[in-house]
This record gives C-alpha cells, structure tokens and sequence, in this order.
C-alpha cells in the first residue's frame, strides 16, 4: 500500500512539473511562425519585388501590391508623338482593370521628350488624357542604369526599350508575356488578344 501511494505521488509531482513547462508551447508555435515568414514572400513574384515613388507626391509604393494580377509596364513621355498612347492606356486599364489587369506608367526622359518637373508630368496624365492608372516618378529604363525592374524586363526578354511607351506585359505568375515596341498601340488587336489570354 504504502509503495502504491509513494508511486501515485511520484507520477502526480512528474505531470505537474511537465504542466509548468513552458517550453514545449514555445517550441511548437516556432517553425508555424517560421513558415509563415518564409511563406509570405513566395506570394509576390521576384520581378515585382521592387520599390517606387508615386508620381503626385513621392509617396513610396511596393509593386507586390500588384502581385497576381496581370501587369502592363509601360515607360511613358510628355512630348512623344506616342503620347496620345495614354488615352488608349487609360481605356484598356478601365475596360480590363475589374478583370485583374494594371497599367504601370513610368516617365523617363531616356530619349530626351520627358519633363524635369514631377508636377507637369501629373498635369499632363491626369488633367489631359484623365490617366487614372499608377505613375510613378521620373526614372531611367535604358542602358546601365536602368532601374531594377526594366533592368529585369530586358534581361528577361532580351530587348530593352528603344523608345518612349515600350511595353512588357507580366502574368499574373509574375513571368513576362511579351515585349512590345513604341509603335503597337495600346488597342492593337496583338497586345488586346494576349492581355485577354493573360486575364
């Protein structure tokens, strides 16, 4: 009886102890957390995992916010004679935008036809063509110092842009479609069929 109740103590003390443990709690939630962090950045493609400053006001924006969706870069300028280009812009990212697609503007003066001032290049997409779609500062998209994402673009597609409104279309995978050059409108029957194909 006496070796029963010293066994019965015994087994109860262990189970209290194991109940104060605070370490298995701790170690179990770690790898979910764990996965969790390395879970999150698989769900913007590489190719977006950039970083750029909003055209109106600077403010910085994380092109991951545009991850799974299909995703129309295009480089733009103020005094092209491609300019006109941002009304059928706008036209495709309003008709396709509830589908999934976005136009991406990106001013540059690579080729010598775009504005120093950030303010006059808003008036422009924004007053003139009613451009609604995201534009982003003034940036480089050619040559050694292109930014990121056209330096990726290029790479990807082997054809950087040789004049202003050069466009890329992206997957919602994140992987490039196609390259188009200056001269396809953005109501070409080409670029419309692969953004529905895309969609």
């Amino acid at each position: 009886m006496l070796k029963s109740s010293l066994l019965f103590l015994g087994l109860a003390a262990s189970l209290s102890a194991m109940a104060q443990t605070p370490a298995a709690p701790v170690r179990a939630g770690a790898p979910a957390a764990s996965a969790a962090t390395a879970a999150a950045p698989a769900s913007c493609p590489a190719l977006l995992h950039q970083n750029f400053k909003r055209l109106q006001d600077e403010a910085p924006q994380d092109l991951c916010q545009y991850a799974g969706k299909v995703v129309l870069v295009v480089n733009t300028a103020s005094y092209c004679g491609y300019t006109k280009q941002y009304e059928g812009l706008e036209k495709l990212n309003a008709k396709y935008g509830p589908r999934g697609l976005v136009v991406l503007g990106f001013p540059s003066n690579d080729f010598k036809q775009e504005s120093a001032n950030a303010k006059e290049i808003a008036d422009l997409c924004y007053n003139t063509y009613g451009v609604k779609f995201p534009m982003f500062s003034t940036t480089v998209v050619s040559g050694p110092n292109a930014n990121p994402l056209h330096a990726s673009l290029a790479k990807q597609t082997g054809k950087e842009p040789k004049w202003n409104f050069t466009k890329y279309l992206i997957g919602r995978d994140g992987k490039v479609i196609e390259h188009f050059p200056s001269k396809v409108a953005p109501e070409d029957a080409a670029l419309v069929s692969k953004i529905e194909a895309a969609l």
